[in-house]
């Protein structure tokens, strides 16, 4: 019977003045206005976003619902000084949490005009970092190197007679010897 009557938590009675938390929302197009994304902390449960959405922000939550997603193994950790293969490594898990809200939040437009945020240095920095990545990781078996039409042409001049093999290296003059017998003095 006392069972029965157990005591709910209550609501509102966590304040969080300066959280210690990063909560991040995300921008969901596919779900109704009255929900909304987040990933949270995987320390982060439902009572806790409830009381800080409604202390933070005055919003009332009808809901929550939470899930862990787990991140694909790789062989090494990403980054690494040194590669270990057959390592396995699995990165951290993302938690999300999707809030049922009692009013609307409808995302702002985003904005047509991004120079306030130096959009263009942004993309160009982008785009020279995608070009050194692609110049320096060995992705030959994906697609060939840059130089290879050169070669091949040469190979072809050479093959046909056209041009003549030269040694690329430089005549010094004499060979002379390096290592010479040494007397010892005693």
């Amino acid at each position: 019977m006392a069972a029965a009557y157990r005591r709910r938590p209550k609501f509102g009675k966590k304040e969080v003045f300066l959280p210690n938390f990063t909560l991040t929302l995300l921008r969901t197009p596919f779900l109704p206005p009255t929900y909304a994304s987040f990933i949270v902390p995987l320390n982060l449960n439902k009572l806790d976003i409830k009381d800080y959405l409604y202390h933070a922000y005055g919003v009332n939550t009808l809901a929550v619902r939470s899930f862990v997603q787990q991140q694909k193994v790789t062989q090494d950790k990403p980054g690494a000084q040194r590669p270990a293969p057959r390592r396995w490594f699995r990165a951290r898990s993302i938690k999300k949490m999707t809030v049922e809200m009692d009013k609307p939040f409808v995302w702002p437009d985003e904005p047509a005009d991004l120079s306030p945020w130096d959009k263009e240095t942004y993309d160009a920095a982008r785009e020279s970092q995608d070009k050194e990545r692609d110049r320096y990781q060995p992705t030959f078996k994906n697609k060939a190197s840059p130089e290879r039409p050169a070669i091949a042409e040469q190979a072809q001049a050479l093959l046909k007679g056209k041009e003549r093999w030269k040694p690329h290296w430089e005549d010094v003059g004499e060979p002379m010897e390096v290592e010479k017998d040494v007397p010892l003095s005693s």
